[in-house]
């Protein structure tokens, strides 16, 4: 698994966060986390300025 947790570790984690949030809250958390990874992921594929930049210095 990731981090080096393995299944019994991310049991006791997902328990915790139910006892601390609450049933109704975790799809929401969930839902919280997957769009943040998912506009990191995006940010991380665009080239920056910067990049871009030198890739244009680059053609000429």
């Amino acid at each position: 698994m990731a981090l080096g947790l393995g299944w019994a570790e991310v049991s006791v984690i997902g328990v915790v966060a139910l006892l601390i949030f609450g049933p109704k809250k975790i799809p929401e958390l969930g839902s919280a986390l997957g769009r943040t990874l998912k506009g990191f992921k995006e940010e991380m594929n665009q080239p920056s300025e910067d990049e871009e930049q030198e890739l244009d210095e680059d053609k000429y």
